[in-house]
């Protein structure tokens, strides 16, 4: 039961484990830290933003406290902490997750921070000291350099091309850019400082040679105060899009157990090399030619890709981490760590892969999730994606003996993984985790981006979907069973039967599809297919929550639902998802460009933040020239210019929130009016 007033509880709670914990943190890893401290009779604390009033891990949690503006605010948090009687705070991961000032915070309030100790936080935290302090104990670090002043172009030359820019406090992918040339460096380093400051506080950069075709392979490890330090085997993360991982799986299809070993023992000593306590993860590149690895850095927290490791070992690491925290030795040896079968995962975002990712929003009006698989979700029906927050809306995660029915086991969680009102990236991962060489487990980092046109396919809304639409909406327009046919507002004539014409818009454009008769007794639909369409047969039935249709003797079966005031149809089919509105009047306009339409309005690609505006009204501008930079999630993405001309209009500033196609500029031809 969630309260608003919460009480302080007790003390500690059975086996000297902390009797309540405060979780600094919101959305899926919440709820799954929450379930840990349920099955161990401990008292979960949740804390909200105002943005985050309704969501699922505050009505989850046995109390819940208001903190306002967002989950930064470390003194809201530590009164919260106060207030509620906790006694350890466990920071999930992102936010506050690697702050060594948060964790000192913590010790000074008399509370037990639920991760390293700060001294090993900072140590890694800073990438050019983690590289220098664990290529001290040995362990293979990639050549590179570091700020300060002219240091990077310095180090660009010594490195050579491609090399890859990196903010040194961060991590998670943001702020990381692939050069190719001397001549990209300047205005590379100008993005990563930007995003590094934005996203991390800090806008210090380090660069480091590229390693082309690398596999990224990281080691998790976990140790206690008493000097124990295990390692759990590793997981393979190549598949990454925009340097973020998407999938990831354990164990890697690339190592065999030598390989294994000798990673996992320069893992155990860059933990030992800080003094390092709790779960943290040691990340690697690899070349997957030679099987050479170098230290890129260590993630001091818990990973969002945790669950495949506790999958393939039958450990909570939740629950290590608790213990460990509690002061407890390890429960088990490196000996004693044992891998059973595959465990893959898949981050479903809510975002469009075929707009190069950009994120998505809007709300949750139907949701269906696996139940014979590990989901970690935070979706509720009825809840809303905004932009506050990082676009991952849930894991869906299957084991199984092998790799390839694990493959199997996560490809058909996902055909029946349905969300219905916010854009999502399920379909690509679907085409992700089937393709021949994922299937082959012949990964790189790259292989998204090399086979990106035939993973997001651009074939437009399929003809089964735009028959069920139209049919749908006409069966909402005619009674079922008409007493007289002069009832029926659908243009029928004495001596014939009429077409009524439904047209419908997406984002593809605007599609006729004609229907005669009644959908539920079977009805004729028209299809725009070639110069006169086609004609066949269709029957629509409503099935509870699903709708049943039945086209060229085929019958599928679709979630459905719809928006506030009907005229946009949601369907789901297979783990793809379409919306479809009914168009009334007047052209959609030819989309033309990143963001732009062929009439010179440039509309935002995502809901954000305008982060820079780069030209001024009356300004002229030629085709393709960015015009502003749209930020949302920590994402940045460059507007350009749909045609040549003139700055018309500009109702936007920077600093300013924008929602998903809302007008940044319009520019006008010169001579136009």
């Amino acid at each position: 039961m969630t309260s608003m007033t919460p009480a302080p509880g007790p003390a500690s709670g059975p086996s000297g484990m902390f009797g309540t914990v405060l979780i600094a943190n919101r959305g899926e890893i919440a709820l799954r830290i929450i379930r840990t401290l349920r099955r161990l009779g401990v008292r979960s604390v949740a804390v909200y933003s105002d943005a985050d009033a309704d969501a699922r891990h505050v009505r989850e949690a046995d109390v819940a406290v208001r903190l306002g503006g967002g989950y930064l605010d470390i003194d809201r948090i530590l009164a919260a902490a106060a207030a509620t009687g906790a006694q350890a705070v466990h920071p999930g991961y992102g936010f506050l997750a690697e702050n060594p000032v948060f964790a000192r915070r913590c010790a000074e309030a008399g509370l037990v921070f639920v991760g390293p100790p700060p001294e090993a936080i900072e140590a890694m935290g800073d990438k050019i000291r983690a590289k220098a302090t664990v290529s001290a104990a040995g362990v293979p670090v990639v050549p590179g350099g570091a700020e300060p002043g002219d240091a990077l172009a310095e180090a660009a030359e010594r490195v050579g091309f491609p090399a890859l820019i990196k903010p040194s406090a961060g991590g998670g992918g943001k702020g990381m850019v692939l050069v190719r040339s001397a001549e990209e460096l300047p205005e590379a380093l100008e993005s990563a400082r930007r995003t590094a400051a934005a996203a991390f506080g800090d806008a210090t950069l380090l660069i480091e040679r590229f390693v082309e075709g690398p596999r990224h392979i990281e080691i998790q490890v976990m140790a206690d105060v008493h000097g124990n330090v295990v390692h759990l085997g590793e997981r393979e993360c190549s598949l990454q899009r925009r340097h973020q991982k998407i999938v990831e799986e354990a164990p890697s299809p690339l190592l065999d157990a030598e390989a294994r070993a000798r990673m996992g023992a320069a893992a155990v000593e860059a933990a030992r090399s800080v003094g390092y306590t709790g779960a943290g993860t040691v990340e690697f590149i690899v070349q997957g030619t030679t099987g050479d690895y170098y230290f890129m850095e260590m993630n001091t927290r818990l990973q969002v890709e945790h669950p495949v490791t506790e999958l393939v070992t039958g450990l909570d690491l939740v629950e290590l981490q608790l213990r460990v925290a509690a002061g407890e030795p390890l429960p088990l040896t490196q000996d004693e760590v044992r891998l059973h079968g595959h465990a893959v995962e898949a981050r479903v975002y809510a975002e469009d892969p075929s707009r190069g990712f950009l994120p998505t929003g809007g709300r949750v009006l139907a949701l269906r999730e696996p139940a014979d698989v590990r989901v970690d979700s935070s979706l509720a029906e009825g809840g809303t994606v905004g932009s506050d927050y990082d676009p991952m809306l849930s894991k869906v995660v299957a084991w199984g003996p092998d790799r390839a029915s694990a493959l199997r086991r996560l490809d058909g969680a996902l055909a029946a993984t349905t969300v219905l009102g916010v854009p999502t990236n399920i379909a690509f991962l679907r085409a992700l985790v089937t393709h021949p060489e994922v299937v082959a487990g012949d990964l790189d980092t790259g292989l998204v981006e090399r086979h990106l046109s035939a993973l997001v396919p651009h074939g437009g809304v399929p003809d089964d979907v735009l028959a069920a639409t139209a049919l749908l909406l006409h069966h909402d327009r005619v009674p079922a069973e008409p007493a007289d046919p002069w009832d029926v507002p659908d243009g029928w004539r004495l001596g014939e039967a009429a077409w009524t014409t439904w047209r419908l818009e997406s984002r593809d454009g605007v599609r006729e599809v004609g229907v005669r008769g009644l959908p539920a007794a079977g009805a004729e639909v028209r299809l725009p297919e070639g110069p006169e369409g086609r004609t066949t047969r269709a029957r629509l039935a409503v099935d509870g929550d699903d709708l049943l249709v039945t086209l060229d003797g085929v019958r599928r079966r679709y979630a459905f639902a719809r928006d506030g005031r009907g005229d946009t149809v949601w369907l789901g089919r297979d783990g793809d998802a379409w919306a479809l509105t009914r168009h009334h009047l007047g052209d959609p306009g030819d989309r033309a460009g990143a963001g732009g339409t062929g009439d010179g309005v440039v509309r935002s690609p995502m809901p954000g933040t305008v982060l820079v505006v780069k030209v001024t009204q009356g300004e002229q501008v030629v085709e393709g020239q960015p015009l502003l930079v749209v930020e949302a999630m920590k994402m940045e993405h460059t507007v350009t210019a749909p045609l040549a001309g003139t700055v018309a209009e500009l109702p936007v500033r920077a600093g300013q929130a924008v929602d998903m196609d809302a007008v940044l500029a319009v520019v006008r031809r010169d001579g136009e009016s």
